[in-house]
């Protein structure tokens, strides 16, 4: 039970913290507290294997694709596709690292089409092959984080 009320009382103060920013603030708790970058994420966290594009996500938050793409790279400094790719691989780096499933699965379930497309994309974003991130996520190894900027 205490740990359900730290729980909620952490979300609370993140809610406070993401609302008391201004309106030229960036970043991920800016991006959340903005009405069309905030739906942007809700449906890209919520449905991270869609093959979404620009135009579904516009269509989604009720904007342009250009209004959409400026607030991206005016508060995350990236265009909407990146930051969806990013998130996959996010999630796909995680259970990698503590998960068993197959990395087709993993692709599957992150929203690509097949293990090659995902490993491309992995290896783009991270600098290193799926497999190889796996193994060295298993046995402890320091490799980069999947949200590696460069």
């Amino acid at each position: 039970m205490l740990g359900r009320l730290m729980e909620l009382l952490f979300v609370e103060v993140l809610r406070r913290y993401a609302a008391g920013l201004p309106p030229s603030a960036h970043g991920w708790f800016a991006a959340l507290n903005d009405p069309v970058l905030g739906r942007a994420m809700w449906h890209v966290h919520g449905n991270p294997g869609h093959r979404w594009t620009v135009d579904d996500l516009a269509r989604e938050c009720g904007t342009s694709r250009t209004v959409l793409a400026e607030r991206f790279n005016e508060v995350l400094g990236q265009a909407p596709i990146e930051y969806v790719t990013s998130w996959r691989m996010q999630l796909a780096a995680e259970r990698m690292r503590t998960g068993s499933d197959s990395l087709a699965v993993i692709a599957s379930d992150v929203g690509y089409d097949s293990e090659a497309a995902f490993n491309r994309a992995f290896k783009r974003v991270t600098g290193i092959a799926p497999g190889r991130w796996r193994d060295g996520a298993k046995s402890a190894k320091p490799y980069p984080s999947p949200m590696r900027r460069g």
